[in-house]
């Protein structure tokens, strides 16, 4: 694997009555990003080999939405990564970096966060870099990493569905 790029689903609509979180669907908002993020990922060269997807209908729903601007990509859905931890969405990371060039994660907050978070500090990333990233992770932001041939990721970029307006 030469880069990871974890991404939280775009922006969902409130939950409803019912409680069913995992059923939770994208707002019009969220779709439009979503599909606005696949195209600048895209237009800078980024085209993911393999997505591991959340099953959640939101996260499916982004991949859906990003995948128009990719072509074809392996997907996988794992039920552990829907709400998964830092640790348990690094084990699928690892466990599919001689999978892809390019590997793309589309999951959950507070876990897609923490592990970026992880990620960065393991670089030593810089303190601005760090900064950026501990202002949080929005729906449908994608956090950027070049890997070296260690398996270390590196911070490339942090794309946030508000700067994409410009684009």
């Amino acid at each position: 694997m030469q880069r990871l790029i974890l991404m939280r689903h775009a922006e969902a609509e409130r939950a409803a009555g019912s409680g069913r979180d995992h059923e939770r669907v994208l707002s019009a908002r969220g779709r439009a990003e979503a599909a606005a993020m696949g195209r600048a990922l895209a237009g800078r060269g980024m085209r993911p080999d393999l997505a591991l997807v959340s099953p959640a209908a939101r996260t499916r729903q982004t991949w859906d939405l990003l995948h128009d601007a990719f072509g074809d990509v392996q997907v996988r859905e794992d039920e552990p990564l829907y709400n998964g931890g830092a640790a348990t969405l690094r084990r699928y990371v690892e466990a599919a970096e001689d999978e892809a060039g390019c590997l793309m994660m589309v999951a959950h907050n507070p876990g897609v966060h923490l592990l970026a978070v992880e990620y960065l500090v393991e670089s030593a990333a810089s303190p601005a870099v760090l900064d950026r990233m501990s202002g949080g992770f929005p729906p449908g932001a994608a956090a950027i990493f070049t890997v070296d041939v260690a398996g270390r990721p590196a911070f490339e970029g942090f794309l946030l569905p508000r700067d994409l307006a410009s684009e």
